[in-house]
């Protein structure tokens, strides 16, 4: 195989020579998946279906690309399972303080995406709910959802 390009061929023309000559070499029959199909190859793709993949692939967590409003929403879907690893009351309430200072923070703060639409956690609530896992964990685990212990005033009401 050569492997400097001729003066006289195009770029293109070289490269499909060099790609002949290696097929007729052989140095393409024993690759691995030789002879089945692309997976996904006739499925429709959306534009950034290849970063998804990707982040897939590499085990990134979503949040750490999401946007910062919704990275807190997200952090507040998966906050029992990051509490169900803690080991002492402190440390739950501890973790839950500091997501609720960060929503705070977010909900301050000028806004250049989405609308921070996260309410802070009530910490009374979580660790109670620590605390019920720890004394039984063969106990089914219900969805919790770990709103407010104050709700917001609703826009619709009148005062």
């Amino acid at each position: 195989m050569t492997t400097r390009k001729p003066a006289h061929v195009s770029f293109p023309d070289w490269l499909e020579g060099q790609i002949v000559a290696a097929e007729r070499a052989g140095a393409f029959d024993n690759l691995a998946g030789k002879g089945k199909p692309i997976p996904g190859l006739g499925r429709p793709r959306h534009d950034m279906e290849w970063v998804a993949d990707y982040l897939r692939r590499e085990d990134v967590a979503v949040a750490g690309v999401l946007p910062p409003q919704l990275a807190l929403a997200k952090e507040v879907e998966d906050l029992a399972g990051a509490v169900a690893k803690l080991h002492s009351e402190d440390a739950v309430r501890a973790l839950v303080n500091d997501l609720n200072a960060r929503i705070r923070a977010a909900k301050l703060a000028p806004q250049d995406g989405p609308t921070v639409r996260v309410r802070p956690v009530d910490a009374d609530a979580v660790v109670t709910a620590w605390r019920d896992r720890r004394t039984d964990p063969a106990a089914p685990r219900p969805e919790t959802s770990y709103r407010s212990a104050k709700p917001g005033r609703r826009w619709f009401r009148s005062r």
